[in-house]
């Protein structure tokens, strides 16, 4: 046999099957630890089920969820969509719009909407009646508590009823995106 007649090097096919086991592992790792990040800490998908909030948001739409902002930047704003749990449902998530921020008194009178004895200039409720609920003696807001309402008022369990006040720690986030249908793609911020 001559010189430049050697045999080729055999490699263990082992050695490059656990290399890529592991670097496949580790990729997943990174990847599993990114989303959780994502959806503790940036936002997650949510479903509306209902008619709460018709005709802003319909049965069945798909949301994101805004998690970052009342988590690290601020509280929830007055009209914004907020995604809260109830103490002895937590396994439930709910969905309404911020009318009375803390501190305030919210009272509803013949279906106006009074914040500190002022009227409340909006139109984002739906229907010209609706019941005051709890809300027909003046409702006192603590300095974490908010008042919150479907936009379908004559069709909604909302802080009138058995949801009350929400603390600001029940609330997890606001809707900002709607994902499905395609038909309403887009942001809901200002709706």
């Amino acid at each position: 046999m001559a010189k430049n007649d050697q045999e080729p090097e055999l490699i263990s096919p082992k050695k490059p099957f656990i290399k890529d086991l592991l670097s496949t592992l580790l990729s997943l790792t990174v990847m599993v630890g990114i989303c959780l990040l994502i959806l503790n800490f940036v936002g997650s998908r949510v479903s509306v089920e209902g008619t709460s909030m018709y005709p802003t948001l319909d049965d069945k739409d798909q949301l994101v969820e805004d998690i970052f902002t009342y988590k690290f930047v601020r509280d929830p704003k007055r009209f914004e969509i907020v995604i809260f749990k109830l103490k002895n449902d937590p396994g439930t998530h709910y969905i309404k719009r911020v009318i009375g921020l803390p501190g305030e008194t919210v009272q509803i009178v013949n279906s106006v909407i009074y914040i500190n004895g002022e009227e409340l200039q909006e139109d984002y409720g739906r229907g010209v009646y609706f019941l005051a609920g709890s809300a027909e003696q003046p409702v006192v807001l603590g300095e974490d508590e908010y008042f919150v309402l479907g936009d379908n008022r004559t069709n909604s369990i909302d802080s009138r009823y058995a949801v009350g006040k929400v603390k600001r720690s029940q609330i997890t986030g606001r809707a900002v995106f709607r994902a499905w249908p395609l038909s309403g793609f887009g942001s809901i911020i200002d709706n």
